[in-house]
């Protein structure tokens, strides 16, 4: 989207803080005993093994397997029973599963992935980020401390002891190497973003101290030479976990698909994930922040710019923001990213005027909209793009994976 409109901030909570130290101290979430092998994503079998005993979705207690699968094409979705939500394990020792393990079992294979705090596969074991020093501009990559696992901030706390350090890349988890770096100048700002504050949003996910990626207005991130993503009408599966206590009404808190130029050109080059409460485009119910779709010339919680009542504010500590594209139309998904399941807000056409088919250019944007304007504020924990419009079990599956992940535990 283009254009930067002032805002108000969202009320901070007691788990997320603009600049502070976010969630409490909490435990190891997801450490059940699994009594199954989970709902499989994209399965075309079932499952006959007992299932994994305490593997949780980012790696932290896995613990072995008393069974094995027979007869599924897919991956589990979460392991204490057949329908469980608290556990992300695969059936096999010592194995876990992302999100993109999901996606990628139903045919729809992630493109882009990016997280500070997680693998987003479970085979996944390499740098999550990279942060830049103050004191003598040096970098160091920070990876995860087990395949699957979550960041090693330890290591980004002793780097940066005595100094500051911002965030330089964010390390694309895919194959296609789309990494995120400082945004570049483009029609809306004709200078580049900043980066992120690597030590300003502070959490714990089962336990574990994490870092977020802080975006206060004038910080963003992108790639416009991408590989794999969406462009023209094909179809794509877009989501983010961020915060409904740290938003604003300005333009634009957005991950997603841009123009490749860093311009605005034109309606439906966009489709981007936007969470906040601007009211200059479209809206949804009372006074948000809401799920919005960011197509270009037009921020949208439902097929106009009319308010939609079914798409209601989503203000938790964390929350799931998704957008589905597909040709003909569009949905957005929201719910807590801490418990219980995924709404569907809309889920129809697309808007006149443009909008089909769309025309996406296939950059990647986070914290900015598509011609750089950066006037909002929020913050970002992961997200993922994928090829293809994935399957509503895949979104579900997801979500459960979200939650068993132990934000703010």
């Amino acid at each position: 989207m283009s254009g930067a409109v002032s805002g108000t901030s969202g009320a901070s909570s007691s788990g997320v803080s603009g600049g502070g130290t976010g969630a409490g101290a909490g435990t190891s979430a997801g450490a059940g005993t699994g009594a199954g092998a989970g709902a499989n994503a994209g399965s075309s079998g079932s499952s006959s093994g007992a299932g994994s005993s305490g593997s949780t979705a980012s790696g932290a207690a896995s613990g072995t397997s008393s069974g094995s699968t027979s007869g599924s094409t897919g991956v589990d979705a979460g392991g204490s029973g057949a329908t469980d939500s608290g556990s992300s394990g695969a059936g096999d020792s010592g194995s876990v599963t992302g999100p993109c393990d999901i996606y990628g079992a139903a045919g729809a294979p992630c493109v882009a992935a990016h997280s500070t705090v997680r693998a987003l596969y479970g085979s996944f074991s390499g740098s999550l980020y990279q942060v830049t020093r103050a004191s003598d501009k040096t970098t160091k990559d920070i990876k995860v401390m087990s395949p699957g696992g979550f960041a090693d901030s330890a290591a980004q706390d002793s780097f940066c002891s005595g100094t500051t350090c911002t965030i330089s890349i964010l390390y694309d988890q895919s194959p296609k190497g789309n990494h995120l770096k400082r945004a570049p100048a483009g029609g809306a700002k004709n200078t580049s973003d900043n980066e992120a504050v690597a030590t300003a949003l502070k959490l714990t996910v089962s336990g574990h101290t994490v870092y977020g990626v802080h975006i206060p207005a004038g910080t963003g991130y992108r790639d416009d030479a991408t590989s794999g993503v969406a462009t023209g009408d094909a179809p794509e599966t877009e989501y983010m976990v961020t915060s409904g206590s740290y938003y604003n009404g300005g333009c634009c808190f957005d991950y997603g698909n841009a123009e490749t130029n860093n311009n605005d050109d034109g309606a439906g080059t966009m489709e981007a994930v936007y969470f906040g409460n601007s009211t200059s485009w479209g809206r949804g119910a009372a006074n948000g922040p809401w799920v919005m779709a960011d197509l270009e010339n037009g921020l949208f919680g439902g097929q106009s710019f009319a308010a939609n009542p079914s798409n209601t504010p989503l203000t938790h500590t964390y929350v799931t923001a998704m957008v589905k594209g597909r040709s003909g139309g569009f949905g957005l998904k929201g719910g807590d990213a801490q418990q219980g399941t995924l709404t569907t807000l809309y889920d129809g056409s697309r808007p006149s005027g443009g909008y089909n088919p769309m025309k996406k250019q296939g950059a990647i944007i986070l914290g900015i909209g598509g011609d750089n304007s950066n006037g909002a504020q929020g913050n970002f924990f992961e997200g993922v793009m994928t090829a293809g419009d994935a399957p509503s079990a895949s979104d579900d599956a997801v979500q459960a994976n979200i939650v068993a992940a132990g934000y703010g535990k």
